[in-house]
């Protein structure tokens, strides 16, 4: 007969269970609601040792979403084949998929979590929104956006955050639907910009160039014309 004996953890391995921990109960409920207690109870350890890996439960938040903003930073990313339609609506779902699995966390960090007003939290916020508008620059193939651009992606990812907030208060209307819908916003949001500049005229006609009938982009474009016959 043998007898089980529980491994020592490392500092670090420690200090990483016990992000992944709290990110998960802050995953499943606000981070507000959620206390020392209960992280400590399940990472199976005392709550004396929680604070000897972290001074506070803002720090542990912090910690746990710097995991989740680089987490949710990757899902921005999307290999450069295929028509831009496609690409973008990958993106979306995978941007959904973390929006599910970590919704009332993530609806706690962009209303405002424990961590509001620090300047870390801001800053991966800012970073993951960085890296969302570098991804779509990438894809339309322009290293420094002009103006007009500019405004159109910030904006876009604004309304890609808004949209899944939205969509977390009550799931009201189908989740596959607002992923598309996300798509020819962005597509909506670059044409209106093309009717006040030549620049952005030139980028919508290379946007479309080669997309599919049955794509994102025709698609809006049957809606469109459907809506004015």
């Amino acid at each position: 007969m043998t007898t089980g004996v529980r491994r020592r953890m490392g500092v670090e391995e420690r200090r990483q269970q016990l992000i992944g921990v709290a990110l998960e109960l802050f995953s499943r409920r606000s981070p507000d609601e959620v206390s020392i207690d209960e992280i400590a109870s399940a990472a199976g350890i005392s709550r004396p040792l929680v604070y000897h890996y972290f001074p506070g439960k803002l720090s542990l938040y912090e910690a746990a979403l710097k995991r989740a903003s680089e987490d949710l930073a990757g899902r921005f990313e999307e290999p450069h084949e295929g028509p831009l339609g496609a690409r973008l609506l990958r993106v979306m779902r995978r941007f959904f998929d973390f929006v599910d699995e970590h919704g009332p966390g993530f609806a706690a960090l962009m209303r405002g979590g424990p961590a509001v007003g620090s300047s870390a939290t801001n800053a991966l916020i800012d970073s993951v929104r960085q890296v969302a508008y570098e991804q779509i620059l990438s894809h339309l193939d322009i290293a420094e956006a002009p103006a007009r651009l500019e405004l159109v992606v910030r904006s876009w990812i604004s309304l890609a955050e808004s949209t899944a907030l939205i969509w977390l208060d009550g799931r009201r209307i189908p989740r596959a639907e607002l992923e598309i819908q996300l798509v020819h916003d962005f597509a909506a949001l670059t044409a209106v910009s093309a009717a006040y500049d030549e620049e952005m005229t030139a980028l919508v006609k290379r946007m479309v160039h080669g997309e599919p009938t049955d794509g994102p982009f025709a698609d809006l474009a049957a809606r469109l014309i459907a809506l004015a016959g």
